[in-house]
């Protein structure tokens, strides 16, 4: 046993070193593809071009007073057909805020280009000088070495945005159209008895009539965090929006709630959902329930759906998101690392120290060695969601998928570059969970 021991203290020695870079900041496309794209504060130049039907366009005259987003792409450009969808979507989502798009074609093929429009569904316009992608002057005047990339023109002409990447030109639109997140921690304060001590939670709900109810979704944060955030905080306005109210609470040992972080383990984590359950059970204006969570509390979410349906005999949630669900936990028990800290897998000792002085007990280690995580899960088979980031360091996406794979129900969305946070663009992650709950539970 010794021997064993030894052998598995130098190997994870050995991966030290590369598991602390994953915890590093990280670079993106545009410091690769985007260096000589035309920068934020110069003046957009004009051009003119043709359709696809041989008409002149020119582009200051159209755009005056405009926001506009100017997408170059080709129909040969493997990447550009991935990231089509994408651009499409947000068309259809920002024209209504009078935003506009202009896709401007590196084709040289008149009908080829004409065939991806018809098959992506295009109906912004579209422009081109069919010519070769480095012949074209259009390339030139903006600096554009790689397609697609993206570049978003303001009312005064002047350029606010140039990137590779459309999660940013969401983002920006986003913020543009709706306004930026601001923390708002509103709602009604409630204290419920959990497994280690009384937890904090912060209801939202929408106004209702006297003797109306309404459906009720739960949310479950990860391994250090708390209720609070825009990862939920966003989803939760969206809800109250429609209809629908919220509970957000802290896990015991966590930020208003009872108890000591090295006290916390997983199992205990979903005593305290089921507490939470409970309590949300007894309110009487709650019809259907849905449950929600992210990186740890989205296993726990899962795992809680998973025994309490096996209880009831049918689903116990009408729905159950997963965002970045870190399924992954228990291979890292048993590798001996969590979060970056390395330890002896098979002697953890009382506790382990982490990052931010965090005492992480040597109880949630060894229960987390024999957790069933998908088997209990699989005992839920009702709706459920699950987004993850293919970007994602701490928790790969792969553990998210299986989630897709053992619920016939369950949408799974993969999200291209996103890390376990969703910081490249956290209002895409809230608003696909948002309109799936909405969509189930109205």
């Amino acid at each position: 046993m010794k021997i064993v021991r030894l052998l598995t203290i130098c190997l994870l020695m050995a991966a030290t070193v590369e598991v602390k870079a994953q915890f590093g900041p990280q670079k993106d496309m545009d410091s690769k593809y985007a260096t000589e794209l035309i920068k934020p504060g110069k003046s957009a130049p004009d051009f003119k071009m043709q359709t696809p039907d041989g008409k002149k366009f020119q582009f200051a005259k159209w755009a005056k007073g405009k926001t506009v987003v100017l997408d170059f792409w080709a129909s040969w450009c493997p990447d550009c057909r991935k990231d089509a969808p994408e651009v499409v979507r947000m068309y259809e989502t920002y024209k209504q805020h009078g935003v506009e798009f202009l896709g401007i074609s590196m084709d040289t093929d008149v009908e080829a280009w004409k065939q991806a429009i018809e098959k992506f569904g295009i109906q912004y316009p579209q422009v081109s000088e069919l010519k070769k992608f480095r012949e074209t002057d259009i390339a030139k005047a903006y600096g554009v070495k790689w397609i697609p990339s993206m570049v978003v023109v303001g009312p005064d002409g002047q350029v606010k945005l140039s990137t590779v990447l459309p999660y940013k030109v969401d983002q920006y639109l986003k913020e543009l159209t709706t306004g930026a997140y601001v923390p708002a921690q509103k709602g009604e304060r409630v204290s419920i008895d959990g497994d280690h001590g009384k937890l904090s939670a912060l209801i939202q709900k929408p106004e209702l009539k006297p003797g109306e109810k309404c459906p009720m979704v739960i949310f479950c944060h990860g391994f250090s965090g708390n209720k609070n955030g825009p990862l939920f905080e966003l989803i939760c306005d969206t809800l109250q929006q429609h209809g629908i109210a919220s509970i957000r609470f802290d896990f015991n040992g966590h930020g208003e709630s009872e108890g000591e972080f090295k006290d916390m383990t997983v199992p205990n984590e979903i005593e305290d959902a089921k507490k939470v359950v409970a309590y949300v059970r007894d309110l009487r204006y709650v019809s259907d329930l849905a449950i929600v969570g992210h990186s740890q509390g989205g296993v726990v979410s899962a795992m809680t759906a998973g025994q309490l349906s096996e209880e009831l005999g049918e689903p116990a949630f009408k729905a159950v998101g997963l965002m970045a669900p870190a399924a992954v936990l228990r291979d890292d028990a048993i590798k001996g690392n969590t979060m970056g800290k390395m330890y002896d897998p098979f002697d953890p000792g009382e506790y382990i120290e982490l990052f931010g002085g965090l005492k992480l007990g040597g109880n949630y280690i060894k229960t987390a060695f024999t957790l069933p995580i998908y088997e209990t899960a699989a005992k839920y088979q009702g709706p459920a969601i699950i987004v993850h980031g293919n970007g994602d360091r701490v928790v790969p996406y792969t553990y998210g998928e299986r989630f897709h794979h053992i619920w016939p129900k369950s949408e799974y969305y993969m999200m291209e570059y996103y890390d376990h946070g969703f910081s490249q663009n956290v209002y895409r992650a809230t608003d696909l969970v948002a309109q799936f709950l909405l969509q189930t539970l109205k």
